[in-house]
């Protein structure tokens, strides 16, 4: 009866695990969705680790300004741009 209980707890603690894991990777993804914004001046409140992808035209063909939240200083968030591959037909 102990050898049941032991397997029966285990797999309870494994689903358990797995049902967190999915709900932290849910956390992780939501963030990270990017918007598309013509631009980078109408970006008003840039939160910490924010991606704002802005169509300026600035970056080479092909690829999109990523503008993200850095890191926090006195002033607010620090600002962070870089180009990156432009995904999906322009809009």
């Amino acid at each position: 009866m102990g050898v049941a209980f032991s397997s029966t707890a285990r797999l309870s603690r494994s689903l358990s695990c797995l049902c967190v894991g999915l709900a932290l990777v849910g956390f992780v993804v939501a963030p990270a969705q990017a918007q598309y914004i013509g631009r980078e001046q109408d970006i008003a409140d840039l939160r910490l680790g924010q991606r704002v992808l802005v169509d300026d035209g600035t970056c080479p063909a092909g690829q999109v300004k990523e503008v993200s939240g850095a890191r926090m200083t006195s002033m607010g968030v620090e600002r962070a741009r870089k180009c990156v591959p432009r995904f999906g037909s322009k809009k």
